[in-house]
């Protein structure tokens, strides 16, 4: 693209997203803590998801010193229905490291905040050139297919090696005037125009600076290969009442999915597991009664959970029990939400 097709292709691009741009809350402040939140929470996630957790967050978390103090049950609580946990605990990760050796303010180099916790390429582009204006590259999945198809990339995208070649593309044609908007006007443009399917080409602001468009390409760009197993998991999940009402629930390891956040005891179904009189004599519970609550299936990005619930009435001096009451205050993973919902349902504990 020679000097004068970049300056164009950069004016139209920062024009059209000025004139186009959604109104979402993230975009009416520079603050680079609230950017960061908003990223973090962006990631794998659909934007109108993420508003009412985004202005909750805040709500909760307004400033670094807030979130780096917060305890991480509340924080999990929060985040409670978003998925991909991580995110938040290496949020709250890196802001810890902020407060401590930043004085509370996010790193304005690509240097020093990459090297915080969960900060990767992408958001620490972001940041920099969002909140502090400085021409960085900030590649998602919609700048790729974007530049894919406007300059011809045939590199696979699926392979962590090709983002080097869409970053350098970035830094070549990004607006050093206007980075902040150069580069959510390709995240737009990427959300709203050049669709992974159907592209709306004749709304395209830089169509005419578009190779694929003049080739009649669009459909074949950009290349994606690799494919990723699933593996599928089935569970029995038990609600367990006693006398009193409290429910037994299990917090998950420290580690891992879901780490720290709380459960229905859950078994996976094995060739050698027997179900629920297993269960109950291993752990000691006198069983009282069981009827079957719900079937449903969960997805996580390379794991699907089959899930299938049972209530059960039963005594045991071992685990953890709960109140209804105090329940609602754990950490919850969306289909324990949804079993606890089912639970309510049968038991008109509304």
């Amino acid at each position: 693209m020679s000097y004068q097709y970049k300056k164009e292709f950069q004016q139209f691009l920062v024009e059209w997203f000025q004139r186009e741009k959604r109104d979402l809350p993230w975009r009416k402040t520079k603050d680079p803590y609230k950017i960061w939140v908003s990223e973090v929470m962006l990631q794998q996630t659909r934007v109108d998801t993420v508003i009412p957790y985004y202005e909750n967050f805040l709500e909760k978390f307004p400033t670094p010193e807030v979130l780096a103090e917060a305890e991480e049950s509340f924080l999990l609580k929060q985040w409670e229905g978003l998925g991909y946990y991580s995110r938040a605990r290496n949020l709250q990760a890196g802001v810890r490291e902020v407060v401590e050796s930043y004085g509370s303010i996010v790193p304005n180099t690509r240097d020093e905040i990459s090297k915080l916790k969960g900060v990767g390429p992408y958001t620490a582009g972001a940041v920099l050139s969002i909140a502090y204006g400085v021409p960085e590259h900030a590649v998602d999945g919609n700048v790729m297919r974007v530049l894919s198809r406007v300059l011809l990339i045939e590199d696979d995208i699926a392979l962590p090696k090709t983002r080097k070649v869409f970053e350098k593309a970035v830094m070549d044609l990004i607006d050093p005037d206007h980075p902040s908007d150069f580069n959510q006007g390709l995240m737009e443009l990427g959300a709203l125009v050049c669709t992974p399917t159907s592209p709306k080409c004749l709304l395209c602001p830089v169509r005419d600076y578009c190779g694929a468009f003049a080739e009649g390409r669009t459909a074949e760009l950009p290349v994606k290969v690799k494919k990723t197993k699933v593996k599928k998991l089935h569970y029995d999940v038990y609600v367990i009442e006693n006398e009193a009402g409290q429910i037994c629930m299990e917090q998950r390891p420290a580690t891992g999915l879901l780490a720290n956040m709380w459960q229905f005891p859950m078994v996976e179904q094995t060739a050698d597991y027997s179900g629920i009189a297993q269960y109950t004599k291993e752990h000691e519970i006198e069983l009282h009664g069981q009827e079957e609550l719900v079937e449903l299936k969960h997805i996580f990005s390379h794991i699907v959970w089959h899930l299938k619930a049972f209530y059960v009435k039963g005594e045991s001096k071992s685990g953890k029990w709960f109140t209804l009451d105090e329940i609602e205050h754990l950490p919850l993973p969306v289909p324990m939400q949804k079993i606890l919902q089912s639970y309510r349902v049968h038991t008109k504990k509304l």
